[in-house]
C-alpha cells in the first residue's frame, strides 16, 4: 500500500487510543465522585469497554487492509520493522 494509507491508518489508531483512553480517564473521574449516579457509571464503563474492543476489532482489520491484505501476520511484522 502507499505510504499516505498506513500514515492515515496510524492516525487513526493514535485517535481511537486516545478515545478509549479519554473515555477511561471520564469513568474514573466519575466513579470518584459520589454525587454521580452508580448506574451511569457502571453503563459508561461497559461502553467504553464496549468501544475499546470494537476499535480493536475495526484497527485489526484496517491494519490488515492497510499493509495491503498480507497472507500472514507475519509479513505485517516484517513491514513495520522494515
Amino acid at each position: 500500500m502507499t505510504d499516505e494509507i498506513l500514515l492515515s491508518y496510524k492516525d487513526v489508531e493514535r485517535s481511537m487510543e486516545r478515545f478509549t483512553q479519554l473515555l477511561q480517564s471520564h469513568v474514573d473521574t466519575m466513579g470518584a465522585v459520589p454525587s454521580h449516579n452508580p448506574d451511569q457509571v457502571f453503563r459508561l464503563s461497559q461502553g467504553t469497554k464496549a468501544m475499546r474492543d470494537s476499535a480493536m476489532i475495526y484497527l485489526s482489520y484496517a491494519k490488515y487492509v492497510a499493509y495491503g491484505m498480507p497472507e500472514t501476520e507475519e509479513m505485517v511484522q516484517d513491514e513495520l520493522q522494515g
